[in-house]
């Protein structure tokens, strides 16, 4: 078995390079990325993009427009993917506020969500996410506190 780190494991993801001896501490491709279809598009230490193709038939509100919950967990998935590549064996970590700011309505439309740090401390760190609709319009700046754990506060998550 080949350990990697999560920056070097979400690289040879991207690529398709992964093979069956490839592993490293956290679990990639995330289940809830999987089920509503966020892909890694690119990943540098504490940044990251992901995309989703929203559809209407599965993505709307009562409105016809992208549920907002779903940006929100485009953000928090990129955020997260950000501060994982920064997080080392036997740590974990956990969002602990996120607040966003809508600008544009969407409609069915491939989004993309770009993390970056905005500070990086031993415990808490602060991540700004653009989300753009395929236009290059910013659709939603979303900004979040993430907590790194570590000893007691990390075993069993």
């Amino acid at each position: 078995m080949t350990k990697l780190s999560i920056l070097d494991y979400l690289n040879k993801l991207i690529k398709r390079e992964i093979t069956g001896d490839m592993h490293t501490h956290m679990h990639y491709t995330t289940p809830i990325s999987k089920t509503l279809g966020i892909n890694i598009i690119e990943v540098g230490l504490g940044t990251t993009t992901v995309q989703i193709n929203t559809r209407k038939e599965l993505h709307s509100n009562q409105q016809g427009t992208i549920h907002g919950g779903l940006l929100c967990e485009l953000a928090d998935a990129a955020i997260g993917t950000a501060h994982s590549t920064l997080i080392q064996e036997g740590e974990t970590f956990t969002s602990v506020e996120l607040k966003i700011n809508f600008y544009r309505p969407i409609f069915e439309d491939i989004l993309t969500a770009k993390a970056s740090p905005l500070h990086s401390g031993k415990n808490l760190s602060h991540y700004k996410c653009d989300i753009f609709r395929s236009d290059g319009k910013k659709a939603a700046m979303i900004t979040s506190t993430v907590m790194t754990l570590r000893g007691d506060k990390a075993t069993g998550r």
